[in-house]
């Protein structure tokens, strides 16, 4: 695959003038670090396919990962080369299979909260999972490292995390103003580097519902966890489909949802 990656990333945070209002309606100026929000277009073999709302890092991972959880690809090999342009604005992707791929698949919903996808998903069915092997400190590491505080989100309070364990160790995390972007950010690196999915763990620090509990499933990783609460969809998704299902993760307990066969 070759990558051509003109963006040069800029900090993900800025600064920004308020003025604090105290329930005795004294006020004083203030200056704080709020998220820095970035955009960018993803063409697919010159069709656009979605448009991002995100922070201004990670942006081939955020793209790789994006193409994988949303089912257009399954691995690096599929992508001839991305391309991303020096403002960071425009990516463009071209595949080495054809167009055929990317077909639509009916009733099935693609939104994602904070993005405008603008073509369908592709055409790989979701796959059942096999049952993964994971430890309870595998967990409890993870969720003391979000604890630990991310440096975006310890500037600004605003934005979501995932990390990636492989094999009981911590290996690599992102940001993003979106939890679904984070979490494509990390699959995006997986898939990058050729790790075996099948020792992958993700933790995301956003709410589980079924476009979540999809992305991973697509990204063949067998084990989610998160510090938030899944829906019953969510839930169900995860017992089609063999997905281990960890929610309410914190550095004393978690609650398993589904326990994958």
């Amino acid at each position: 695959m070759i990558i051509n990656n003109q963006f040069e990333s800029v900090e993900a945070a800025a600064e920004a003038a308020e003025i604090i209002v105290n329930a005795d309606g004294s006020r004083r100026e203030a200056h704080s670090r709020v998220v820095r929000e970035h955009f960018m277009d993803v063409y697919i073999n010159e069709q656009l396919a979605v448009k991002l709302v995100c922070t201004p890092a990670n942006l081939v991972e955020l793209v790789m990962g994006r193409m994988v959880s949303e089912r257009y690809i399954d691995r690096e090999d599929d992508v001839e080369s991305i391309y991303i342009c020096n403002y960071g604005s425009k990516a463009r992707v071209f595949l080495k299979k054809d167009a055929e791929l990317l077909r639509t698949v009916e009733n099935e919903p693609t939104c994602c909260t904070g993005n405008q996808v603008l073509l369908s998903t592709g055409g790989r069915e979701l796959k059942r999972l096999s049952k993964a092997g994971w430890k309870p400190e595998w967990i409890f590491d993870l969720a003391q490292e979000f604890a630990g505080g991310s440096r975006i989100h310890r500037a600004t309070q605003g934005t979501h995390s995932c990390y990636l364990s492989v094999n009981g160790k911590i290996e690599y995390a992102s940001e993003d103003i979106g939890r679904h972007n984070a979490m494509d950010k990390v699959i995006g690196y997986v898939v990058m580097h050729d790790i075996d999915r099948k020792q992958c763990i993700l933790y995301t620090t956003g709410r589980v519902p079924t476009d979540m509990v999809k992305k991973v499933i697509a990204s063949g990783i067998p084990v989610l966890v998160s510090k938030a609460v899944p829906t019953d969809a969510a839930i169900e998704m995860a017992h089609r489909y063999n997905l281990t299902l960890i929610c309410k993760a914190w550095p004393d307990r978690y609650e398993i949802f589904n326990d994958a066969d």
